[in-house]
């Protein structure tokens, strides 16, 4: 695969590590708040207030944030790999343009 994939790739992630962070992020957010603050979590839906168990909240919150963490993490690797690759080192004769070419032959 072409190292400008791989960097088009790892762009991609962490973009997308950051959306989904800054979209879904803020429900488990304002869930921790209400748990250190009141000690009682609760979500609202339709008007209506329910309680919820905080312990599960903190699983999901860990499990949200292994999940951008990877998203990331992933899109870093990508990135780091792109850009180590070995770009235009590995061009074939025949596949050279300009000067000492054989294009057009």
């Amino acid at each position: 695969m072409s190292d400008i994939r791989f960097t088009l790739i790892g762009v991609a992630l962490v973009f997308a590590g950051f959306i989904v962070l800054g979209v879904f992020g803020s429900h488990y957010y304002n869930l921790v708040i209400q748990a250190q603050d009141l000690g009682k979590c609760f979500e609202y839906k339709d008007g209506t207030e329910t309680e919820v168990d905080c312990d599960m909240v903190y699983q999901y919150r860990s499990a949200f944030f292994g999940l951008v963490v990877a998203l990331i993490g992933a899109g870093v690797f990508f990135l780091v790999k792109g850009v180590r690759g070995k770009w235009d080192q590995d061009v074939k004769p025949e596949e050279k343009v300009g000067p000492d070419s054989s294009f057009p032959s």
